[in-house]
């Protein structure tokens, strides 16, 4: 489960590469973005695409307490009507997310963040990419969550369970925002290995003695 993303680049970079109005606006660097908060979405609107700001998770509902941020099931009628409407659909821009390590890191006796990101060329910095997200309005106002599917290696060896369903710029953003349903569907699959890379951990801080 990912529950914790970053989008580092700025409302120029997204109206570039996701073809998306931003109507003027620009973005803070968002270092680490966290379930029940703000982000960027890009959105199909009209015949062209729009930069809006959602809230992160579904909201709960019965016995969930909390939002509901990743999706799985999508044959569970909860996803199904949301994955049929290509308006219901979005992009999540992210420059890298991250998985907590399995076993506490010796050292801290904490768990540690590893983080992913897609490879870049020389000259470029962070990259963008988006998870294929959904949203609906909610009385709260509009909401997302993003597909998740089996992890390849590079984040199975960290998080084996599951990973975001990543989308490079390009063919795979028209195909998410347009396709009918069983097409969406079929894009639920890892991005390959060749394509990824974990960042370089930062080191742990030592044990703080007693002041006393």
């Amino acid at each position: 489960m990912c529950n914790l993303y970053r989008m580092t680049s700025n409302a120029q970079a997204i109206a570039q590469l996701f073809r998306a109005d931003v109507a003027g606006r620009n973005l803070p660097a968002l270092e680490e973005i966290y379930p029940d908060q703000d982000a960027p979405v890009v959105i199909s609107e009209g015949a062209g695409r729009s930069l809006a700001m959602m809230r992160w998770g579904w909201p709960p509902f019965g016995e969930i307490k909390r939002p509901i941020t990743n999706v799985r099931n999508l044959a569970s009628p909860m996803w199904r009507t949301a994955l049929a409407d290509p308006a219901r659909r979005c992009l999540v821009p992210a420059t890298a997310f991250s998985e907590w390590s399995a076993s506490p890191d010796p050292q801290t006796g904490r768990k540690r963040k590893h983080w992913f990101d897609l490879r870049a060329n020389a000259d470029q910095g962070d990259p963008l990419f988006a998870f294929a997200g959904l949203w609906r309005q909610t009385e709260q106002g509009p909401r997302f969550a993003f597909l998740t599917c089996e992890a390849n290696a590079v984040v199975g060896r960290v998080h084996p369970k599951a990973m975001p369903v990543l989308l490079r710029p390009g063919e795979a953003f028209d195909r998410w925002l347009s396709a009918d349903g069983a097409d969406a569907a079929a894009m639920q699959v890892p991005l390959a290995n060749a394509l990824m890379r974990e960042l370089a951990e930062e080191a742990p801080l030592p044990p703080q003695g007693s002041l006393f």
